[in-house]
């Protein structure tokens, strides 16, 4: 790969500081309740599923384009979930991608199916942890 842009971040545990090294991220890290936290911060899960997020909803442009798809009312949720698994702890992710009415059906599924294979995050991840798309 030929990288464009590298980005760096630096971190201290789940329940410390994030920082980015242009600084445009520093944030207050801390476990969420359910995992026993006060919930006082953002957490790894929380950053994964934004990053993710936009990186497919942006992809999803780039995909509908060559489709010659309009995506402007589309909208993106990812849902990270971190729970045990047979070797500690392990990531799962739910992708809820809401089309207009214009995009629902076959040429939907076909665009969401496509911008799952197109999207850099969605390749990071493939193979390693599950990846559920739902189209709403």
């Amino acid at each position: 790969m030929d990288a464009l842009y590298t980005a760096a971040a630096t971190a201290n545990g789940r329940e410390g500081r994030a920082v980015s090294s242009d600084g445009q991220i520093d944030l207050a890290l801390a476990l969420p309740p359910a995992l026993g936290g006060d919930g006082k911060g953002t957490n790894p899960e929380q950053l994964f599923a934004a990053g993710y997020a936009a990186c497919f909803a942006s992809a999803m442009s780039s995909v509908a384009r060559e489709m010659k798809l309009d995506t402007k009312d589309v909208s993106v949720t990812a849902e990270v979930s971190i729970g045990k698994d047979d070797s500690g702890f392990g990531l799962a992710v739910v992708m809820r991608v809401e089309l207009p009415e214009a995009l629902e059906g076959e040429t939907g599924r076909r665009l969401v199916e496509a911008t799952h294979a197109y999207c850099p995050y969605s390749k990071a991840t493939r193979g390693n942890i599950d990846v559920e798309l739902v189209i709403e």
